[in-house]
């Protein structure tokens, strides 16, 4: 079926929507298996570091459009993470559905122009757009996980720029591979309250089951997951070649690692399907 917008899913349903980055085409088909095996909606994002990766946006995005087109079930193709203002452009051309810029790096004023100016572009073209007021506990090194996101700054970023999600930091933090985070819930509520546009959860590998469900329910619309998601596929791997080190097909080790991701986005996405918000959201 044709790609879908964040907007299109956050439209017939009050759950939070599952997003989740592939940096390998096996990934990328384990997110949208998953999301087959689950019969709900989902978010396939190609992050700017996995860009750098393979050289060029181009080539992934072909497979991921590829595949997503054939999916059973609603795909959007978001583009994660891109502070290059031409990397959204190339994405919009390459027709991804959303995108995030993330301008938390600048100063204020500068974040708004340039975020301001990627809105209004999208916007003329139908694409949903996701920003970041400040950086994420752990991204680039630059804030310790206790920053958090002010409510009255978020609302006066979001009128300013025009965007259709913000990410906020409530708790998480980016590359964590063990789920320890504490999000607060108090904050999400207050944020929920004074943004209307919908909330996005970055560096929810962090957080375990429960918490996420919590945060959901407080007002997370979106839940991106990457890191937990490659310890998973990781794990997987590295079991079937400790137990045969003669194994040299990739064929061979990738594919359980496929298998694995795919079951674990499934369950992700049936956890927040069923974290029932106390209030409707945008």
């Amino acid at each position: 079926m044709p790609l879908v917008t964040p907007h299109d899913m956050l439209r017939t349903t009050t759950a939070a929507v599952g997003a989740f980055n592939g940096a390998l085409i096996e990934q990328l088909e384990a997110v949208l298996t998953g999301a087959e095996q689950a019969r709900l909606p989902v978010i396939l994002q190609i992050s700017e570091n996995a860009v750098a990766h393979h050289g060029a946006l181009a080539p992934l995005t072909a497979a991921a459009r590829s595949a997503a087109t054939a999916a059973a079930v609603p795909v959007a193709l978001h583009l994660d993470h891109a502070t290059r203002p031409d990397l959204v452009e190339e994405a919009v051309a390459l027709g991804f559905t959303s995108v995030m810029y993330d301008g938390a790096h600048l100063p204020w004023e500068e974040n708004v122009a340039r975020t301001r100016s990627i809105a209004d572009l999208c916007r003329s073209r139908g694409v949903f757009v996701e920003a970041e007021l400040g950086e994420i506990g752990g991204k680039n090194g630059a804030h310790a996980p206790g920053v958090r996101t002010d409510p009255d700054e978020a609302a006066r970023f979001v009128a300013d720029t025009g965007v259709d999600a913000l990410a906020v930091a409530v708790g998480t933090s980016h590359h964590m591979t063990e789920r320890t985070a504490r999000i607060d819930l108090d904050l999400v509520r207050a944020l929920r309250a004074a943004v209307r546009v919908p909330l996005v959860l970055h560096g929810s590998s962090g957080a375990d089951d429960a918490t996420l469900a919590a945060a959901a329910a407080a007002g997370i619309r979106k839940v991106n997951i990457s890191t937990h998601l490659n310890t998973v596929f990781t794990a997987a791997v590295r079991a079937v070649l400790d137990a045969d080190p003669a194994v040299v097909d990739p064929r061979r080790y990738v594919g359980p690692g496929r298998e694995a991701m795919a079951v674990e986005v499934a369950r992700l996405l049936r956890l927040f399907a069923a974290a029932e918000p106390a209030m409707s959201g945008s």
